[in-house]
């Protein structure tokens, strides 16, 4: 994040000329009651209250523009980590958010980001406060070298013990923030299956699994919040006792005469002003503490190993052949198949999991245990991920749409074939239903539209991509038998010239393809057209049923 430096380094100077000028507030007045008040020199009386006028326009100014500099870099740093954690998640090698529930990445993204930017937030604070304290330990040298040398010798005391105090806040925050993001992700995981789980009556169960995990989260939080409590409840009272030790000291050099009446009042005003560095360092403890957990999640996520090696060959023209040989994977048995460029090639899978393991290799979410996968001769496992998402693209059966418009939703991957592609999609008889047409907002995951026009918008935004390999999953199992057949003829008339793979068990979709693939027990069982393989039992079972 070295974007950040520039407004860290001025934060931290703006900082150190704000801590400079509340040191010399103090020794100001000192000399105002020494060398005016005592003389009644009106003149110099007006030229140090001058001066003093001048400190403090100084100090607001430079306190005013650190904290813009040092907020101003704590959000550019947690958008950074948003922004790399991003990058990493939706990286076509995939991997990063293995093991993690959708609502937990949320949260690292959020909350964890925004604590891990908290840190350019702390460490200008932290540089004011070691140089407040410098110049206020100096400045005490001048009063008194006694003085000096005892915030000299105690300050460092007085950072071990807000390190070590800091420690258990550390473990806390790590364990509360673990905590949050499985409550999130446990509440993201149910809301999305809601309508599932009244459909089974799960309902009480998983009000009682996000009460437990709730509660779980609730309790990490008071823990860490009574760490933070006990850190801050310490440091302010080693501080007051310091602080008070300071004073008494001052006093008693006052009475022996050993300062005059001008530099007693500088030292009781120096040692009021070093309350602030002094009781900062809990607070910047606190934040390095929080941040320091957060980054370890954070880093968890950014370093996570790619779910595939990843390829770098690159794809500069592609025919769109594709061939899988002796593949075995998932629940396929050295399946070889192939379809021919510009090929509408349907696949059957007696077996759901079969279709599942196929896509898995075609999308290179896995590697085949043995056999190969290949575009045009080229092994998916040697091409750059980009590339290969950009020639090869995978249209799942429950791929997701996003917040925005019906036209967004088509429009954001688009080669150019928008319209074309509602069309044969029939998002336009879609849009007909909807209040605003195709400029109709779509709510998250598309839950405000129906199960059909979801459907439909999803195969019409991977119609619109436009790739060289397009592969789609069952993409009509919502809408009825005259829609399925509009849609096969528009698939068919939109991809003409381009390969494309449909792995269903529509009839329409089936009798529309050039060829169909066979698959059962993992194995391809038959090949040939749909009319063809209808007369086989086992396949007829499968399609018609």
């Amino acid at each position: 994040m070295t974007g950040q430096w520039k407004p860290v380094t001025l934060a931290s100077l703006l900082g150190a000329a704000h801590q400079a000028g509340e040191a010399a507030v103090p020794l100001l007045i000192g000399v105002v009651v020494d060398e005016a008040v005592r003389t009644g020199a009106g003149g110099r009386l007006a030229f140090w209250i001058g001066v003093l006028a001048v400190v403090f326009l100084v100090l607001s100014v430079s306190f005013r523009f650190s904290l813009r500099c040092a907020e101003r870099a704590a959000n550019l740093a947690a958008h950074e980590v948003r922004t790399r954690l991003a990058a990493r998640v939706l990286s076509p090698d995939g991997g990063g958010g293995h093991g993690r529930l959708s609502g937990e990445l949320a949260d690292i993204a959020t909350s964890d980001a925004q604590r891990v930017g908290q840190v350019n937030l702390a460490l200008p604070t932290a540089f004011a406060a070691v140089a407040g304290l410098l110049v206020g330990a100096v400045a005490l040298l001048r009063v008194s070298v006694a003085l000096g040398l005892l915030v000299l010798v105690a300050a460092p005391v007085l950072l071990l013990a807000a390190h070590l105090l800091g420690k258990p806040l550390e473990r806390r925050s790590d364990a509360e923030q673990d905590r949050a993001a499985l409550a999130s992700g446990v509440a993201a995981d149910l809301v999305a299956g809601l309508r599932a789980l009244k459909g089974i009556g799960a309902e009480a169960t998983a009000a009682r699994r996000y009460r437990a995990t709730s509660r779980s989260s609730m309790e990490a939080a008071v823990r860490a919040a009574r760490s933070r409590a006990w850190l801050d409840g310490w440091m302010i009272a080693l501080t007051g006792v310091f602080l008070a030790v300071v004073a008494l000291v001052g006093g008693r050099l006052a009475s022996s005469g050993a300062i005059t009446v001008g530099e007693l009042v500088a030292a009781v005003g120096l040692a009021q002003f070093l309350l602030w560095p002094l009781s900062v360092f809990s607070w910047v403890n606190g934040l390095l503490a929080q941040g320091r957990a957060s980054a370890a999640r954070v880093a968890e996520v950014l370093a996570a190993p790619p779910a595939v090696p990843p390829g770098s060959a690159p794809l500069p023209s592609v025919a769109g052949r594709v061939e899988l040989t002796d593949v075995v994977s998932g629940t396929l048995r050295g399946v070889t198949l192939s379809a021919a460029p510009g090929e509408l090639l349907g696949v059957v899978a007696r077996d759901a999991a079969d279709a599942v393991s196929l896509l898995a290799v075609l999308a290179r979410d896995v590697d085949p245990v043995s056999g190969s996968v290949a575009l045009d001769g080229v092994a998916l496992s040697s091409v750059e991920g980009s590339a290969l998402r950009s020639a090869l693209l995978v249209a799942a059966h429950d791929a997701e749409l996003f917040e925005g418009t019906v036209r967004e939703n088509v429009t954001a991957a688009s080669g150019g074939r928008a319209d074309e592609a509602m069309a044969a999609a029939g998002v336009d008889d879609v849009a007909r239903a909807l209040p605003d047409g195709l400029d109709t907002p779509v709510s998250a995951r598309g839950r405000s539209l129906s199960g059909g026009q979801r459907q439909r918008v999803a195969l019409a935004r991977a119609l619109a991509a436009d790739p060289p390999v397009l592969v789609v999953h069952d993409p009509t199992t919502a809408v009825d038998a005259v829609t399925e057949v509009a849609l096969a003829d528009g698939i068919r008339r939109v991809r003409a010239g381009r390969t494309t793979i449909v792995v269903a068990t529509s009839p329409a979709l089936l009798a529309a393809a050039d060829r169909v693939v066979f698959l059962a027990g993992g194995e391809v069982a038959a090949s040939g057209a749909h009319a063809d393989l209808v007369a086989a039992e086992d396949y007829r079972l499968v399609v018609l049923s």
